[in-house]
This record gives C-alpha cells, structure tokens and sequence, in this order.
C-alpha cells in the first residue's frame, strides 16, 4: 500500500506541528515504541547462561542490552512529553516497572516465549525486518527527539537484522531437524506479525504530521525481505491471512504477565528503592 503524500519538514511545518496532534498521543506512540524494545530485551535476557553455545549466549545479550537502551531512550522522552499534559512525567523506571500488563502497548509478537532456539530466532527475525525499515522512517521525523533517537537504534538494528536473516538460513538449511523446527516456528508466529502493519488512528494522525511512519507503507518491503530469506532458507513462507491484534491497546497474552511478574518483581517488592 502506498502511503499519502508526506509534508515536508520545512521550519514552518517544525514550528506548527504541535498544535496538530496532541502529547497524549505522542505519549502513547512513544510507549509503544519503547515497550517492545523493553519486552523483547526482557525475553532476550532469559537466554543468559542458557545458550546453545557461549558465542551465542553473549551475542543474544548484547542485542537485548541494545534493545534495553533504545527503551531507555524511548521511556525518557515519552516521560517528558508525558509532563507537558500530565504536569509531571514518570521516569524511565517508573514506566518500565510501575505499570501493569494492560498498561503496556507493545506488539504481541515480542511477548511470545522463548521456546527452542529456532522460535526465538523466527520472533527476532520478524521484528529486526520490521524494526529496521520503521526506523529508517523515523529518521525522517518531524519531531526532532524522534528522529535522533531512530537514527542511533538503527546503526544497532541493521546488524541485528542481518544476525537473525543469518540464523534462519543456518537453521533452515541445516539440518533436517533444524529445518522441521524453524518452519515450525516461522508457521507459529506468523499470525503475530500483521499487527505491526496494522495502523490504529493515533498512528494514523501521527504519520500524516510527519510525527509517526505509516507502517501499511513498511509492508511490501518487509514481505520481499521475509521470502527472499525463507527461499534462501529451503522454507515455505506461511500464506494464513487471519492476524492476532490488540497488543497496541493493551489487550496481550497471559505470556506478559508471567514475564512482567518476574521483571517488575523487585521494584514492586521495595518502592522506591535506589541502587
């Protein structure tokens, strides 16, 4: 789908831009950008000491410590503009720990367990496709913050992208085991994926300000990455039309919970407490 023309980002337009959505909206778009960093790194977190081999064990954490750092920058500013309308903005800590599961706005996809290597590989290469052609757009923004922030994940995000495309070539080309699970993965968590292509009116008023990416835009491209992977890789690309959604307005699965409990644990158990 091609998306409407884009307003340049002229002075003018710089100056106005504000007045045409509001910080409520920023608000909630720069959670949803941040919580699936901050959910996939938790997910990614879970493989430590658990890799199949050391190499992969530090690399897996080394992308969730980038993922983390790309919340962080997310949380801190969505704080900010949440201080504009609010009167005061929670801190990156009190956002990431001090909310609850329906609080959360990230896509239903990251929260997915880890399952064997070949599911864990089959949600990061779904995301790190999508992830990098969002942030390429973001570096487009109107809102300054937006774009600075887009153009410093996405130096990690290419590499991330190419590790993943990596491993499900390995894996589907591999073995005939490695090949019968990473199609079974590739299969399980294709329904999730519609949903990053799936713009609600928030993401649609934030796109035609220049704000946000029209994600319905994203999707050509990031088909033609996903099959010419899976055809490297000797696997079948799912062809199910019927999507799981609601990740962007809180509805998720039991599977955040369970990971919340456990991520948010000591912050709920001392308030407040500093290190």
């Amino acid at each position: 789908m091609n998306s409407a023309p884009r307003k340049p980002c002229t002075r003018e337009f710089i100056r106005t831009f504000d007045k045409m959505t509001t910080d409520e909206q920023r608000f909630d778009y720069l959670l949803r950008l941040a919580d699936s960093d901050l959910v996939l790194a938790q997910r990614l977190g879970e493989w430590i000491g658990h890799g199949p081999v050391l190499e992969e064990d530090i690399a897996l954490t080394n992308v969730g410590l980038d993922l983390l750092g790309q919340a962080r920058l997310w949380l801190a500013y969505a704080g900010e503009v949440e201080a504009r309308f609010a009167g005061a903005g929670r801190s990156e800590d009190a956002l990431a720990f001090l909310r609850d599961s329906g609080e959360f706005r990230n896509l239903l996809l990251v929260e997915q367990p880890n399952g064997n290597y070949a599911d864990t590989m089959a949600r990061q290469f779904y995301f790190d496709a999508w992830h990098r052609l969002l942030l390429v757009e973001l570096t487009r923004s109107c809102d300054a913050r937006i774009a600075e922030i887009a153009a410093k994940a996405l130096k990690e995000v290419t590499y991330h992208a190419e590790r993943s495309a990596d491993w499900v070539i390995r894996l589907g080309d591999g073995t005939d085991e490695s090949h019968a699970k990473m199609q079974a993965a590739i299969d399980d968590l294709w329904m999730y994926t519609g949903e990053m292509f799936d713009p609600d009116e928030t993401e649609v008023a934030l796109a035609e300000d220049r704000i946000a990416c029209d994600v319905r835009a994203l999707l050509p491209a990031w088909r033609g990455t996903i099959t010419a992977i899976l055809t490297e890789a000797t696997l079948t690309v799912p062809e199910r039309e019927w999507m799981q959604r609601g990740g962007k307005h809180g509805v998720h699965t039991e599977h955040l919970g369970r990971m919340l409990s456990t991520m948010q644990w000591m912050q709920r158990a001392y308030p407040g407490a500093q290190w």
